[in-house]
């Protein structure tokens, strides 16, 4: 008996010397991005025209979550989809981009670099080669060596982030970090949120700031509040100063005055608790812009399936009262290549 509970013990030993171990490597180089990052800084800039832009926001979704994934995170089984679905995923996205060459503005999240999950493919490089007279602005968002889950199949290494893209080159470009992060060890393995500030100077002299966002996702929604609290202050020094600004990306959020009924009940899950941005926390001059009629966004438990799959709109643009917006709408690729679907905003500033 003295032998077996000697064994056990060992064997209990190991296992936390394992496990301690192993959160050990992961605290140390944990990724701590610094609060702001310079990540352009030129002085051959174009400056901007009062007149018409397009822009254009989209979550590809690493190019992994097409109309065959559900995906674990969501409540769903899979982690990934195959190599040959990637590939065929990432070459219709390039489509879509490149039928999209009258977009001045591009903001992508869920870029992959160098990614388990979508088959290591420089997901980056691909899409920069697709639009050579672009110029590519790129942050880290999601920096980690190995992520343990699901245990069956971990998810593995990731290293991925948001991509500007522009027709225009800024006076200069910086990833700010957005505060607040899960509680310890959670936070070693998910995502370090941030936006992409690109600052253009207007004929007028003012400038004109456009910020790709891709704001948390699984919280209960504290997080979530920390990070507009953070944008809306920052903001708010623009604002001050007579300054132009767009903000579009995911914000994996409802827009306030959404309706609901066109879209049906998003489908529950444990992980992803859908709520509204609330109205008040920005000024009520500034403008929440999105397509009332089209969704961007599906829900990841099953695979797609048109009519069946509940979708609704995580993707939409916040706008400075000097902006005048001239229409909105969202392309419907019925959710082939991506769990987001592309939103377009021609705007111009007054």
């Amino acid at each position: 008996m003295k032998k077996i509970i000697k064994i056990l013990f060992k064997i209990v030993i190991a296992v936390v010397v394992i496990i301690g171990g192993f959160l050990a490597y992961f605290t140390i180089n944990d990724y701590q991005p610094e609060k702001e990052i310079s990540l352009l800084d030129t002085s051959e800039f174009h400056k901007i025209k009062k007149t018409s832009y397009n822009i254009l926001s989209w979550n590809i979704g690493y190019a992994g979550l097409g109309a065959d994934m559900d995906f674990f995170y969501d409540g769903g089984k899979q982690v990934r989809t195959s190599y040959e679905k990637t590939l065929e995923n990432l070459s219709s996205i390039k489509s879509v981009l490149e039928n999209q060459r009258n977009v001045d503005f591009i903001l992508l999240q869920e870029v992959d670099v160098q990614a388990k999950r979508s088959y290591y493919i420089n997901e980056k490089d691909t899409l920069e080669k697709v639009l050579p007279n672009y110029l590519s602005i790129y942050a880290d968002n999601y920096l980690v060596d190995f992520v343990p889950v699901p245990i069956s199949e971990p998810m593995g290494a990731v290293k991925a982030g948001l991509l500007t893209m522009s027709t225009k080159v800024p006076m200069n470009a910086t990833r700010y970090a957005f505060p607040g992060n899960y509680d310890w060890p959670t936070s070693l393995f998910m995502l370090d949120r941030c936006f992409i500030a690109s600052r253009y100077r207007v004929e007028d002299g003012k400038d004109f700031i456009i910020i790709n966002t891709h704001n948390s996702a699984f919280d209960d929604g504290s997080l979530k509040k920390q990070q507009l609290e953070y944008l809306k202050k920052f903001l708010e020094v623009e604002a001050e100063n007579g300054n132009y600004f767009v903000v579009g990306g995911d914000w994996n959020q409802n827009p306030p005055g959404l309706n609901t009924d066109n879209f049906g009940k998003h489908s529950d899950s444990e992980s992803f608790i859908l709520s509204t941005l609330d109205r008040n926390i920005f000024p009520s001059n500034w403008q929440l812009v999105f397509d009332n009629e089209q969704a961007t966004n599906r829900s990841n438990i099953k695979p797609y399936i048109k009519g069946e799959t509940s979708t609704t709109v995580l993707d939409f643009f916040l706008v400075s009262p000097n902006i005048k917006v001239n229409f909105v709408s969202v392309v419907d690729l019925n959710f082939q290549n991506s769990d987001h679907q592309p939103i377009i905003m021609n705007f111009e500033l007054q």
